[in-house]
Parts: C-alpha cells; sequence; structure tokens
C-alpha cells in the first residue's frame, strides 16, 4: 500500500510540473502584467548583487574583469561619491569627470573648464574618445539615490542603467533615461517667449546658441521638449553621425559663452536629443517607454 502511495504522489507531482512546463512555454506571461504608469507602482524588483570588483584602468577609462562593451560618463562634484557604479554596476565602464576639485585621483578624467554643469563633461567625453567609442554610451549624473527626476523605486540610478535594453537603444540611436514626461514635455521650452523669468533664461539665449551651433540655415524650433533632466543612452553609431569637428564646436561655445552654468547647462539640456537625432519635440509615450526600453510590460 505504502509503495502505492509513494508511486501515486510522484505521478502527481509530475503531472503538476509537466503542466506548469507547458504553460509557461506556451504563454508569454509578461502579457499579463498589469499596465503601469510609473517604475514606483512595480512592486517586485530583483535585487542587485552587493560586491566590490578590482577596478582596471585604461585610458582613464575604468574597467572591472566583467566589463562589457558600454561606457556610463558621469560628471562629479566634489560631494558625491561614485563608488556605487563599480559595485552595483560592474559590467558597465565608468568614464568619471571630476568637476572643480584639484586634488583628484590621478586615474580620473579632467574637464577643460567647469562649465554649463554635466554639458562639458558629456562633450569632452565625446571629443577624447570619438575614435574609441564602446557600442552604447550612457550619459548620467553622479548620484545614487534621492533624486527627484529619477523615476525608479527609491529614485535608485541602479535600475536604470541595470535594466536598460541596450538592443533599443541600438535601434533608436538615442534614448532619455526617463520616462515620465512631465517636467520637459510637452512644450517646455519655447523659443520665442520672453516673459522675463529667470528661469527662462536658456529660452532667451536659445536662438544665438542654435545658430552657432547648427547655423543659420537651419529655423530654430519654436519649441523644443524632451523629459528632464539630461541623463540619456546612445549608440556609437548615432554618435558618429556628427562629425567630431561639430562637437568641438558645440564645446567651444560652452567656453566662450558668458551665461552661468545653470542656463549654459540648460541650453544642452533641451538640445541633447536634437545633437543625437530626434525631433525638436521629442516625448514617447510613458507606458512604451518604460516597456520597449527597461522591459516593464
Amino acid at each position: 500500500m505504502l509503495s502505492r502511495f509513494r508511486l501515486a504522489l510522484i505521478g502527481a507531482i509530475l503531472s503538476v510540473a509537466l503542466t506548469l512546463l507547458f504553460i509557461t512555454s506556451r504563454y508569454d506571461v509578461k502579457s499579463y502584467w498589469p499596465e503601469i504608469k510609473s517604475y514606483k507602482s512595480v512592486l517586485a524588483w530583483e535585487p542587485y548583487i552587493d560586491e566590490q570588483p578590482t577596478l582596471q584602468s585604461g585610458a582613464f577609462i575604468h574597467k572591472t574583469p566583467v566589463s562589457e562593451d558600454k561606457v556610463v560618463v558621469v560628471a562629479k562634484t566634489p560631494r558625491e561619491s561614485v563608488s556605487w557604479f563599480s559595485k552595483h554596476l560592474p559590467t558597465w565602464q565608468t568614464a568619471i569627470y571630476h568637476m572643480n576639485e584639484t586634488d583628484v585621483d590621478p586615474t580620473g578624467l579632467k574637464v577643460p573648464a567647469d562649465k554649463g554643469h554635466e554639458a562639458m563633461a558629456y562633450l569632452t567625453f565625446i571629443i577624447d574618445h570619438y575614435d574609441t567609442l564602446p557600442s552604447t554610451v550612457a550619459f548620467m549624473h553622479a548620484h545614487h539615490k534621492g533624486a527627484w527626476h529619477t523615476d525608479t523605486p527609491n529614485s535608485d540610478s541602479v535600475f536604470l542603467l541595470r535594466d536598460l535594453r541596450l538592443d533599443f537603444v541600438q535601434q533608436q540611436g538615442y534614448v532619455n533615461l526617463r520616462c515620465q514626461q512631465n517636467p520637459g514635455c510637452p512644450a517646455e521650452c519655447q523659443t520665442n517667449r520672453d516673459d522675463g523669468r529667470e528661469d527662462h533664461g536658456a529660452e532667451r539665449a536659445m536662438h544665438q546658441a542654435w545658430r552657432t551651433m547648427f547655423g543659420a540655415q537651419l529655423t530654430v524650433p519654436d519649441i523644443l521638449a524632451v523629459p528632464c533632466c539630461a541623463q540619456f543612452a546612445v549608440s556609437r553609431d548615432q554618435i558618429r553621425q556628427r562629425e567630431l569637428a561639430e562637437y568641438v564646436r558645440y564645446r567651444d561655445w560652452l567656453l566662450a559663452t558668458e551665461l552661468d552654468d545653470y542656463t549654459s547647462g540648460r541650453v544642452f539640456e533641451y538640445l541633447w536629443h536634437v545633437i543625437f537625432g530626434k525631433q525638436a519635440v521629442y516625448c514617447p509615450n510613458e507606458r512604451m517607454c518604460y516597456c520597449m526600453q527597461f522591459g516593464r510590460c
């Protein structure tokens, strides 16, 4: 009797296992996920490994033994720690630019001037590494957690790169790392508006900046719009759609401008998507952004 009972139990277990295998192979489980409006509505997140790999330095780009053909470019201020990149994202090479620092790690990258916030670091990386770019380049701020504009659980920037679909970046050429449209869309920068507001200085500066960078033959759009806040990923091929001399010209404008850092940085915040091949108004559907770009469907 006991043997028969054991055989029946084993048979039942095998039957259930085969049934589950059939269901999961036949149906796409992701298609049954509920619609989401934000990363914050996703309850289950796979935790990332807390480890500290050994760093290697080559051409001023830090690598780990498991680094892949992708790099994250970061503009770092003195008070910001960037150890979390190598700790939680060891497969990403890192190019850390020290802004406004005199005593830095000798392997740290420098900028010619501390102007335009992250724009100076971004442009300097492209100029200095134009011929040796990895296939995917992400441009990010140094903060790990807590930034209001990072729309992930706990505003944790690790998720932005850990879940980023590199095949989608290659397909699109440029993607913004923020899916939530507000602020930035649908009409953040109105180039013909002159309301005297201090925080609209980039709008008043846009005509002159546009002509210098793109030439007078390309009409300045009435509206420039993109989700904030100057964090994005670009393919190597898309970066090279523009000649090296063009990026040098953009940085020369930044070096020469008398605009304050906030305003000159905002000018570039409204222009990165245009520089990398998108229309003046680039406001992707939020749900599609989460799904196609990060796999959160």
